[in-house]
C-alpha cells in the first residue's frame, strides 16, 4: 500500500527500525547460548525480514539510511540528512 509519509511518519519509521534491530541483536545474543531454540530462530528470522522491509521502505520514501549500506542517487545524498548530534536527528521516546 502506497502512502504519503510526512515528517512524523519518518520518525515513527525510524523508531520501528530501531526497535526491530534491537530485538534482532537481543535474539542473536540469546541464540549464542541457546542455538537449538527453534522458536527463537524463527522469531529472529522473522525480525530480520521485517528489518529489511522497514529499511527498504525508509529508503524509498526518505533516502539513505546509512552511508555504507544504502544506494544514493546523484549527487551524493548522505550529507542531506541531519547529523546525529543535530536536534532533528533525535527523538523522544
Amino acid at each position: 500500500m502506497e502512502m504519503e509519509m510526512n515528517k512524523m511518519g519518518k520518525m515513527e519509521l525510524l523508531k520501528q527500525i530501531m526497535a526491530v534491530d534491537f530485538a534482532v541483536i537481543d535474539l542473536s545474543l540469546y541464540l549464542n547460548t541457546h542455538p537449538g531454540d527453534k522458536e527463537a530462530i524463527a522469531k529472529h528470522n522473522d525480525l530480520v525480514t521485517q528489518s529489511h522491509m522497514l529499511k527498504g521502505q525508509y529508503q524509498k520514501y526518505y533516502g539513505m539510511l546509512t552511508a555504507t549500506n544504502s544506494f544514493s542517487p546523484y549527487p551524493w545524498q548522505w550529507i542531506n540528512e541531519p547529523w546525529p548530534w543535530e536536534y532533528d536527528a533525535n527523538f523522544r521516546l
